[in-house]
């Protein structure tokens, strides 16, 4: 046991491999469940990855970023050195994964160019169409505002003192917009996808 649950990727491709047995178990069920299409697959890879995206801002906002005062100096190290570097690879493919299987879902189902002029065939259409505006808002702070800002103030790349403090505010910003814009865009994408 310790040592199949000590092995991520193992169990990484575990999970995948019961996902696809609940797939093909409950396809085509006359009680209505989805079947096994690209629309259903991406828009279940689509909800992994928004929950690795979203689950990550709302890690960094609501424990790493006020915890880090609290931390002797001595540990900081660890956290910018070891964790902080690990969270923003996650966090920011998170990002981009969620957007792209968002996007084909979009492509698959037929109505991209509706959402994206609010002009869906119905209120669902529309509701995505926000919200898919919010999620490339917010992934363009990830890749463009934080991420540039995280290597200077992580050290990834050469940066003065002057710099890195000129950094950290613009990744705070940022990452609080993404913070305010996630509660409107979760409700648009849950909201359409319930009616």
């Amino acid at each position: 046991m310790a040592k199949f649950f000590g092995n991520l990727h193992l169990v990484l491709l575990t999970g995948l491999v019961l996902a696809v047995v609940v797939m093909v178990r409950f396809a085509g069920m006359p009680d209505g469940a989805l079947p096994i299409n690209a629309a259903s697959v991406l828009s279940w890879l689509h909800v992994f990855f928004g929950i690795v995206w979203i689950g990550l801002l709302y890690y960094l906002n609501f424990v790493q970023v006020p915890t880090m005062p609290a931390i002797p100096a001595e540990l900081k190290g660890g956290v910018t050195g070891y964790i902080a570097p690990k969270v923003m690879f996650f966090f920011r493919y998170g990002a981009l994964l969620t957007v792209l299987t968002g996007l084909g879902i979009a492509m698959v189902k037929g109505y991209i160019g509706r959402v994206f002029q609010f002009a869906g065939n119905n209120a669902n259409e529309n509701l995505i169409g926000l919200g898919m505006w919010l999620a490339l808002i917010m992934a363009f702070n990830v890749w463009f505002i934080i991420w540039p800002a995280q290597k200077k103030i992580l050290g990834l790349v050469e940066a003065s003192a002057e710099e890195k403090a000129a950094a950290a505010p613009r990744a705070l910003y940022a990452s609080r917009t993404n913070v305010l814009l996630s509660i409107p865009m979760l409700y648009c994408m849950a909201s359409a996808n319930l009616g």
